[in-house]
């Protein structure tokens, strides 16, 4: 348990897309099943490390990337680590990495004294459900968001909070990657009811803050699967 007044310690949050070569489809089953093998060991033995490891699928809802790997660490070596065993396998020879977004864990500034954030820092930790969908997208705010006042950004705060109240079935994760990596923030939403996610993007649209978003793209669906059926999809 922290020190009373000491701050949890951040997380570090990589959200790592792949995509398989077709020539991978090539191989024979015996070969394909022992890269299947030894990659899904890989990860394995990472996630043992590592505070979050997940597997999604983005077979059927992308047409450039395959599956994400969502990896959520104290220590930054964590995932530079299984990036490295990923490239030596033999799996690793036939993938590339279309997408990666570096992130960390942060207490937000507009909420901390909502009633939804707890006394124990529970934005500064990860703690993924079980929901079958996933959705991420990088997300940069423009230059004159920075510019207004606090207290006018807490206002459009609060009434992009308010919204995203009216849809308790999905929960969200947001990260900072100020200095860490191209985007501002990288923003991830669980939910076992996609059609929720829809409504609630369409309704922040309408919202005042939106006129402040810079980019907000690409999107991705995804589908929380074992690494070893990700794997299967790959043909």
């Amino acid at each position: 348990m922290e020190n009373e007044g000491t701050p949890p310690p951040q997380q570090f949050v990589r959200f790592a897309f792949y995509k398989v070569d077709f020539a991978w489809r090539s191989l024979s089953e015996r070969d394909k099943q022992a890269g299947r093998q030894e990659f899904d060991e890989v990860v394995r033995k990472a996630g043992e490390r590592m505070e979050v490891l997940r597997s999604y699928s983005t077979v059927g809802t992308r047409g450039d990337c395959d599956f994400l790997l969502w990896q959520v660490s104290y220590d930054m070596n964590d995932v530079q680590d299984l990036a490295a065993a990923i490239n030596r396998c033999c799996l690793g020879r036939y993938l590339s990495m279309p997408y990666s977004y570096l992130a960390m864990t942060k207490r937000s500034t507009y909420i901390d004294k909502h009633e939804h954030e707890d006394q124990e820092g529970r934005r500064m930790r990860v703690r993924p459900t079980d929901r079958r969908y996933f959705f991420v997208y990088p997300f940069v705010k423009t230059r004159p968001w920075y510019l207004l006042s606090f207290e006018k950004r807490q206002e459009l705060m609060n009434v992009h909070i308010q919204v995203g109240h009216k849809y308790p079935s999905v929960k969200l994760n947001t990260t900072y990657s100020f200095g860490l990596d191209d985007q501002e923030f990288v923003v991830a939403f669980e939910t076992d009811q996609p059609q929720d996610f829809l409504d609630l993007v369409m309704a922040l649209r309408e919202s005042e803050i939106s006129l402040y978003t810079l980019r907000d793209t690409p999107i991705f669906t995804c589908m929380q699967m074992s690494l070893v059926e990700c794997l299967e999809a790959l043909g």
